[in-house]
C-alpha cells in the first residue's frame, strides 16, 4: 500500500510538472532572428537585430498602428508647433523606466541631446538630422527645436527611444536595457538567446505574453526547422518557397528595399558610364520572380515606395540591358575591371543570395567582381565607414518615416551616413526641401532629386521586398508596415 502511494504520488508530481511546463510554454514566445543585436543601446547603431528586441523594451513619443497611422505614444497628444523652429510636447503623466525614474522632461532633453550629440555618432541620425537642441518647460512639457521649418518632425519622435538619463550613462546599459516598455530585459546570454518578461508596471494595455526569448539563427533552413518542429513561435525572413509549408505565413508590402551603393567619388564607380552600366546588367524581374517567387517588386529607379512622399512617378527602373551595360564598360575603359561587393548573410531576406546574384550578372556584362560576405558587425563598420568606401556596398534600406528625407539624407546627400557620392547640388535639393512647408514645392524638389540621383546612378535599384513571417499555429499577430515585432500586439489561440 504504502509503494503504490508512493507510486502514485510520484505520477501526480510528473503530471504536475507537465501541466506547468505546458502552462509555461503558454505564457512564452520564442521569435528566431537572423541576426543578433550588435549592441541593447537603442540610440547607437541602425540594426534590424537590436531593433526587433528594444522595441518591445523601449518606447517613442509618437508611435504607429500596425497599419501605420501616426499617433501618440509616451506624449499624451500630437506635438504642437508653437513656432516655424519649435515644437511643443506633453507628456504622459506617471510613466516610470523599469528601474523606477520617471519618464519626464528632463528624461527627453537628455535623450534628444544624446543622440543628436556628434560626439556620440549615432548611426541613427539621418532619422533626426533636423533637430538642434531640446529644452524642458515644465515637468511634462519639452520643446523640440529645429534648425529650420520641420514638417515631419512628429514622424521623427515615432523613431526616437526615450532612455533613462543616469542609466544610459552606465557601462552596462549597452548589455543590460532599461526603458518604459512593456517587456523588461532579463538576460542576454551571448552568441544564443535574449529573454525579455512582461513589465507588470506598465502604464499600458497589459500584454497577454508573459516572456519572449529571441533566439540567433542566421541559416533561413535551420529557422524554417525550427518553427515545424514547435521550437519556435515566429521566424523573420522566411524563404518565399516555403510559405505554403509553415503553419501560418503571413506577408505584407514592406517597407525594404534592396541596393547596391555605388561609389562615386573613387575606384572604377568613379565613372558614372560604369554605374550606369551596373544598373543595365542586372534583370530585376528575374530576381523578384526568380528569387522571391513575385513577393517583391522591381524598384522604380529611386530609394521610396510609391506611397512615400516624394515619390516620383516619373522614374522608373534602367531597363535589363546587357548590351548597352557591356557598351558603356567599353567606352569607360572598365571592360573587365575588378569592382568590390561587400554584402551580409542572414539579416535580411536572401540577402547572401541577392549579392551573390547581381554579381553574376555583372560578371556576364564584362566586370570582374570581388565579393565580400561579413558577419553583421563588421558589415556594419563597412557600411558607415566613409573614410575607405568599397566600390559597391549592398544594403537593405527601409524607410518608416514614409517620407523621401529619411533615405536622401542618409543615402542621397553628401555627406550621408551611407553614402558615397560629393554632389553638392543634389545635397542642397535635398536640404532645400527638408525645411521646405509648402507641400507642392517641397515634392516638386525631391522629384529634381530623384531624377538627377537616377541619371547619375549612384546605386544600382533592385526591388521593393515583402516581409514575410513564419508563424506557429497557436499564435495570432498582425503584422505591420513598418516591421516592428511588437510581443504587445501578440495573443496566443484558445
Amino acid at each position: 500500500m504504502k509503494k503504490t502511494g508512493t507510486i502514485l504520488q510520484a505520477v501526480f508530481v510528473l503530471a504536475l510538472a507537465v501541466v506547468l511546463t505546458v502552462a509555461a510554454n503558454a505564457q512564452e514566445v520564442t521569435i528566431a532572428l537572423g541576426s543578433e543585436p550588435t549592441t541593447l543601446d537603442p540610440q547607437l547603431r541602425e540594426d534590424g537585430g537590436e531593433r526587433a528586441v528594444n522595441d518591445n523594451i523601449y518606447e517613442t513619443l509618437m508611435a504607429r498602428t500596425p497599419d501605420g497611422q501616426l499617433i501618440p505614444g509616451l506624449a499624451a497628444a500630437p506635438p504642437k508647433l508653437v513656432d516655424p523652429q519649435s515644437w511643443e510636447i506633453k507628456l504622459r503623466p506617471g510613466i516610470k523606466f523599469h528601474d523606477e525614474t520617471p519618464l519626464n522632461a528632463e528624461a527627453v532633453v537628455f535623450s534628444v541631446k544624446r543622440i543628436i550629440d556628434p560626439q556620440f555618432n549615432s548611426e541613427q541620425i539621418s532619422f533626426f538630422n533636423t533637430i538642434k537642441d531640446a529644452r524642458k518647460v515644465d515637468d511634462l512639457t519639452v520643446q523640440i527645436i529645429t534648425d529650420g521649418p520641420d514638417p515631419i518632425l512628429p514622424s521623427r519622435l515615432y523613431w526616437m527611444k526615450m532612455v533613462p538619463p543616469a542609466y544610459a550613462q552606465a557601462p552596462r546599459f549597452a548589455e543590460a536595457p532599461v526603458g518604459t516598455g512593456p517587456y523588461k530585459f532579463v538576460q542576454w546570454n551571448r552568441g544564443e538567446s535574449i529573454l525579455l518578461e512582461v513589465n507588470n508596471d506598465y502604464w499600458g494595455e497589459k500584454p497577454a505574453i508573459k516572456t519572449v526569448k529571441y533566439r540567433f539563427v542566421e541559416e533561413p533552413g535551420t529557422r524554417l526547422a525550427g518553427l515545424m518542429a514547435g521550437e519556435f513561435d515566429v521566424i523573420t525572413n522566411l524563404l518565399p518557397e516555403f510559405t505554403q509549408q509553415v503553419p501560418q505565413a503571413i506577408h505584407i508590402q514592406g517597407l525594404e528595399h534592396p541596393i547596391i551603393i555605388l561609389n562615386a567619388d573613387g575606384g572604377p564607380t568613379q565613372d558614372v558610364r560604369v554605374r550606369q552600366a551596373l544598373n543595365y546588367a542586372v534583370d530585376k524581374e528575374a530576381l523578384a520572380e526568380g528569387l522571391f517567387e513575385k513577393y517583391a517588386q522591381i524598384a522604380q529607379g529611386q530609394l521610396l515606395s510609391p506611397s512615400f512622399f516624394g515619390f516620383n512617378k516619373e522614374v522608373g527602373p534602367y531597363p535589363y540591358d546587357p548590351e548597352k551595360a557591356k557598351t558603356l564598360l567599353q567606352e569607360a575603359g572598365a571592360a573587365g575591371a575588378t569592382v568590390e561587393l561587400i554584402g551580409t548573410s542572414g539579416r535580411w531576406l536572401k540577402d547572401r543570395e541577392l549579392v551573390e546574384a547581381v554579381a553574376g550578372y555583372w560578371e556576364a556584362v564584362g566586370i570582374k567582381p570581388k565579393v565580400r560576405i561579413f558577419e553583421f558587425n563588421e558589415y556594419l563598420n563597412r557600411l558607415f565607414d566613409r573614410k575607405t568606401r568599397a566600390d559597391a556596398i549592398f544594403v537593405v534600406s527601409s524607410n518608416e518615416l514614409l517620407d523621401a528625407d529619411k533615405s536622401f539624407s542618409a543615402y542621397y546627400r553628401a555627406g550621408g551616413i551611407g553614402s558615397s557620392n560629393s554632389d553638392a547640388d543634389l545635397a542642397a535639393l535635398i536640404d532645400k526641401a527638408r525645411s521646405e512647408t509648402d507641400v507642392d514645392r517641397r515634392a516638386a524638389l525631391y522629384h529634381k532629386a530623384v531624377k538627377h540621383a537616377h541619371e547619375q546612378a549612384y546605386f544600382t535599384w533592385l526591388l521593393n521586398i515583402e516581409d514575410i513571417y513564419g508563424v506557429s499555429a497557436r499564435l495570432e499577430w498582425p503584422a505591420r508596415v513598418d516591421a516592428k515585432i511588437l510581443v504587445q500586439e501578440m495573443r496566443l489561440k484558445k
